[in-house]
């Protein structure tokens, strides 16, 4: 009796074809949320870098709450960034790295 007679062989079963879909799937959009938070990341550093140097500078009571409130939303900003960390699948060899293998910037 030949393999394909006994009712094995080497194409994959419905059930894996299922599981390689869902692996496909989970891999590009950690992909995309890898890149959502590269497309992110880089500017909000610069408006969050920005912000703080103006802190420093002397202003106006009313420039300064408003340059304030420029940063705090960036701070929250800069949270949900992180946050999508966790929800993208990280990999054992580069965890954490941005799309085109460089580390993401400590704002």
């Amino acid at each position: 009796m030949t393999e394909n007679q006994n009712g094995s062989s080497n194409s994959p079963s419905p059930a894996e074809d299922e599981v390689a879909k869902y692996r496909l799937k989970l891999e590009e959009n950690a992909n995309l949320v890898a890149r959502i938070r590269h497309e992110i990341n880089n500017p909000l550093t610069g408006v969050l870098g920005q912000a703080q140097l103006l802190l420093r500078e002397e202003l106006s009571e009313r420039a300064r709450k408003r340059v304030q409130t420029i940063e705090d939303l960036a701070l929250r900003l800069r949270d949900v960034v992180a946050q999508l960390r966790e929800v993208q699948r990280p990999s054992s060899d580069n965890e954490g790295a941005e799309p085109n293998g460089s580390n993401p910037p400590i704002v």
